[in-house]
């Protein structure tokens, strides 16, 4: 089955069928997640997706994985969990030019996180100071990245790994005329 990667995956049926499940009105799961019961409706008759933000609270409110809520997690079977490639939740940079897709499960966030990073020609993602003693390994999979930390810069080429520390301001851009791709790790003290 082929999937349609330029639409969001779909949360309302999960959504409603973990609420009814769990036996929980619109108005107690509202105050659990903190999501307004006019929302809630709206995301369960797939009216509106919700932002990951939203996603997550809704998980960690209903006591499941993030992966349940966006239908494209398969339980795990055989020890293997499979999250198809339209639930990957992903964040974009405010101009669009750098998207970070989110390929650590959730219950790591803050220990440690990586992602796909995409960004464009001429694009950068910029990033304010992380907790102290952070640090952020990157390797480019395609094209060429440039990554800022204070005042050094540091070029990198296809099959480049760069590591440093992500306790200060830092930015990665794309100096080059194509799109570049790389895996982006962060690591949490």
């Amino acid at each position: 089955m082929e999937m349609d990667l330029a639409q969001p995956p779909q949360v309302g049926e999960a959504l409603a069928a973990l609420r009814a499940k769990r036996q929980l009105t619109l108005d107690e799961l509202s105050r659990r997640a903190g999501v307004s019961k006019s929302m809630l409706s709206q995301i369960e008759r797939n009216q509106a997706n919700p932002t990951v933000a939203v996603v997550w609270r809704l998980a960690h409110a209903l006591g499941v994985e993030i992966s349940e809520l966006l239908e494209g997690a398969k339980p795990a079977q055989n020890g293997i969990e499979w999250v198809q490639a339209h639930a990957t939740p992903s964040l974009a940079s405010p101009d669009s030019l750098a998207r970070l897709r989110i390929l650590g499960p959730i219950e790591l966030a803050g220990q440690y996180e990586w992602y796909e990073l995409i960004i464009q020609p001429g694009g950068v993602l910029a990033s304010q100071p992380h907790e102290p003693g952070s640090r952020e390994h990157l390797s480019v999979l395609s094209g060429e990245m440039e990554i800022e930390v204070g005042e050094h810069r540091q070029a990198l080429k296809l099959g480049e790994t760069a590591r440093y520390a992500a306790d200060q301001a830092h930015a990665i851009r794309n100096p080059g005329a194509t799109m570049a791709v790389g895996l982006l790790v962060v690591l949490h003290p």
